[in-house]
């Protein structure tokens, strides 16, 4: 059950019961591609950085170790030993991705691993299959991300069939749930909104999808391509066309301002694999801008990542020890670097989430954009206008 517990123009406070515990959202969601949080992240770390919800991938998880393994080993919940919400991703991302091997039809897509080439078939009906293997809390239905840049007249076509998979998705999803043997009866099935660039083919797709009567919305085929200005753009056109009960999640964004910019616009749910990837290389999040720590005006620094944050990293170690791991290969600095990004991320959602309670996101979202700097490698010379977005200066 979705719950709205405050709203701020279009921003909402809400909340979402699951199987698996209750979403506080606005939320992020953790990328746990194949399971685990590249960098060495455990399950535990993950309890104590505030993270609501892991994200982990169906098509990955099919190839390694197999949805079969998963499922005899009691879904993934035991198998990754995490007692928090779990949503897997279709899968469709990834194989629509593999543009030079696929082939789509009306059935499915036909594509070869990334892995070691073989052959394989994946439809709406497969890939409910697998998630439903895999346990997971909430399960993405399976659809075609078009480019940004795809011809009108193919993108139109391409939603058209991904609304008949979704129904193949939600026929599917209600058998597999009223079987004996499944792990979780109690599987939530999200649609996803598509439609490039084209707000009449986005609107007509979400209302089309609307009157489903899902358990929750994406907006998906963004961040792909497209500047924030026409992201923003769709958002602003889509949202209010989603059922406003009902969770929004835009899939695979993005940077903290992106987050901002979203939670005004009528979004619930994010990812995004920034926090993680950027943290492998040095990249820092902070509230007075980024920060690169492979830098070597870092090395003799013996102050945290950022004062008073209470994350791992900070809590214990310098700026110039983290620094020294990077360079010297060691797994430790990864691990920090990622530790402390996953924290600034899910203690930002906190603050968003408190901020709209207080009627005050706003003036919260003003400030915190003006206090970080556009990423630029050195952290340094960019600031956020409120009225025209990052400039330099």
């Amino acid at each position: 059950m979705y719950k709205i517990i405050k709203k701020e123009g279009m921003a909402k406070r809400a909340q979402l019961e699951t199987v698996h515990g209750t979403i506080q959202t606005p939320v992020f969601m953790n990328v746990a591609t194949v399971a685990a949080i590249k960098g060495g992240v455990s399950t535990e770390d993950l309890e104590q950085i505030g993270t609501q919800v892991v994200l982990s991938n169906t098509y990955h998880l099919h190839l390694r170790p197999g949805d079969d393994v998963i499922y005899k080993m009691g879904g993934l919940h035991k198998f990754m030993s995490c007692n928090k919400p779990i949503l897997t991703d279709s899968g469709g991302f990834q194989v629509f991705s593999l543009a030079q091997t696929r082939k789509i039809k009306e059935e499915g897509v036909y594509f070869h691993s990334h892995i070691d080439g073989h052959k394989l078939f994946m439809g709406p009906e497969q890939s409910m299959r697998i998630q439903s293997h895999i346990a997971s809390t909430i399960a993405m239905a399976f659809d075609e991300c078009p480019s940004a840049r795809a011809d009108e007249n193919y993108v139109r076509a391409s939603v058209e069939r991904t609304t008949r998979w979704l129904k193949r998705c939600q026929d599917e999803m209600n058998r597999l749930n009223s079987l004996e043997h499944t792990i979780n009866k109690n599987q939530l099935l999200f649609g996803i909104n598509q439609g490039a660039i084209f707000d009449d083919i986005r609107i007509e797709h979400a209302k089309v999808i609307s009157d489903m009567n899902l358990d929750g919305y994406a907006v998906g085929g963004l961040a792909v391509g497209e500047t924030h200005e026409q992201m923003y753009h769709v958002l602003e056109k889509v949202v209010p066309y989603l059922p406003e009960d009902k969770p929004t999640y835009l899939m695979g964004v993005g940077t903290p301002a992106n987050i901002l910019e979203a939670v005004e616009r009528g979004v619930d749910f994010f990812d995004c694999v920034y926090p993680s990837r950027n943290g492998r290389h040095g990249h820092l999040y902070t509230n007075r801008g980024h920060i690169n720590l492979m830098n070597a005006k870092y090395e003799l620094d013996d102050s945290p990542i950022e004062e008073g944050c209470q994350c791992p990293a900070c809590r214990r170690y310098s700026k110039g020890y983290i620094r020294h791991l990077l360079k010297a290969g060691e797994m430790l600095g990864m691990r920090l670097c990622v530790l402390h990004n996953l924290y600034f991320y899910n203690t930002m959602m906190a603050e968003i989430r408190q901020a709209i309670e207080e009627g005050r996101f706003a003036e919260y979202k003003k400030n915190k954009l003006y206090g970080m700097q556009e990423f630029d490698g050195e952290g340094n010379g960019a600031r956020y206008d409120i009225a025209k977005g990052w400039k330099k200066g």
